[in-house]
C-alpha cells in the first residue's frame, strides 16, 4: 500500500465527508498473522457482516474457508463452489417440514435460472483480510474499498463515480447476498475495462448486522484511485455539497 495515497485519502475524506465513517478494504493473501483470524463457525450459521461490523470499528480480521460460518459466504468469498442442498427451495418457497424458505425468489425454477447466470470465482489465496482504511500498512494490497454509508454519503460517492463517465450505469445494484455485493461483484469488476461500483446490502438477512439507514458502496481499488483523483475538482467543492456536508457532520 502506498502510504502517501493512504494519507492523502484520509485528508480528502476529512475535508469532503467529515463525520462519515471511514471505508474498509479487503485483500487476499497467503501470508499468516496479518490480522487476527476469526474462529471457526462450523457448528453455527454466522453472517460475515456480524464480524465486519467489528472491522468498521478498527478491528482487522482474517478469514479462511473454515472460519466463514455461512454457506453463501463461503461461495461468494471464493472458498466453495456449491451451495447447500436444495438451495433453490431455501431461497424461494422452502420444503414443508424440511427447509424454511426465505421467499426472496418466487419459485425454485426461478432460483435455478438465476444461479446459472451468477458469476463465481475461486479465492486466489488462503486468506481474505478485512481492514479499516486507517489501519492499512505498507505491506497491504487492498483490492476493493467498501463504504458503509447513509443516503447523504452515498449520494456523494454515487455522483463521484459518475463524474468522469459517459455511462448511465457506472454504479450497479445486482441482486445477491450481502457478502456477494461487497466481495464477489466488486472483486470481479477489477478485471473489467470499465470497472463499476456496486451498491448493496439490500439482502434482508444481512440487514440486522448493519446500521439502519446504511447501504454499502464497494469499488475496485483501481477505480477508487481514479475517483479519489477527481475529488478536488468535482461537485464536492461546490456550495451544493457544502449543504449536504453540514448534515453529514451533524449525523
Amino acid at each position: 500500500m502506498d502510504i502517501q495515497l493512504k494519507e492523502r485519502f484520509l485528508e480528502l475524506w476529512k475535508r469532503f465527508f467529515d463525520g462519515a465513517p471511514l471505508p474498509i478494504v479487503f485483500f487476499y493473501t497467503d501470508q499468516e498473522n496479518i490480522a487476527p483470524k476469526v474462529k471457526q463457525h462450523l457448528s453455527e450459521h454466522r453472517c460475515i457482516f456480524a464480524d465486519i461490523s467489528r472491522v468498521t470499528k478498527g478491528r482487522s480480521l482474517c478469514f479462511d474457508g473454515d472460519s466463514i460460518g455461512c454457506f453463501g459466504g463461503k461461495k461468494y468469498l471464493g472458498y466453495a463452489k456449491g451451495l447447500m442442498p436444495d438451495f433453490e427451495y431455501f431461497l424461494s418457497c422452502g420444503i414443508p417440514g424440511k427447509i424454511e424458505g426465505e421467499r426472496y425468489k418466487k419459485s425454485p425454477e426461478l432460483v435455478k435460472k438465476y444461479m446459472e447466470n451468477i458469476p463465481s470465482f475461486t479465492a486466489p489465496s488462503k486468506y481474505i483480510v478485512f481492514k479499516r482504511w486507517d489501519m492499512l500498512n505498507e505491506s497491504d494490497n487492498p483490492e476493493v474499498v467498501i463504504f458503509l454509508a447513509n443516503p447523504d454519503v452515498l449520494s456523494g460517492l454515487f455522483t463521484l463515480a459518475n463524474y468522469d463517465s459517459e455511462d448511465f450505469d457506472s454504479v450497479k445494484t445486482p441482486f445477491g447476498a450481502g457478502c456477494a455485493t461487497i466481495v464477489l461483484y466488486p472483486f470481479l469488476e477489477r478485471q473489467s475495462d470499465n470497472p463499476k461500483a456496486i451498491v448493496g446490502v439490500f439482502d434482508v438477512s444481512a440487514r440486522p448486522y448493519v446500521p439502519a439507514n446504511t447501504l454499502s458502496f464497494s469499488v475496485p481499488m483501481n477505480r477508487f484511485i481514479v475517483m479519489m483523483e477527481h475529488m478536488e475538482e468535482s461537485f464536492l467543492t461546490t456550495g451544493s455539497w457544502t449543504k449536504v456536508l453540514k448534515r453529514i457532520k451533524k449525523t
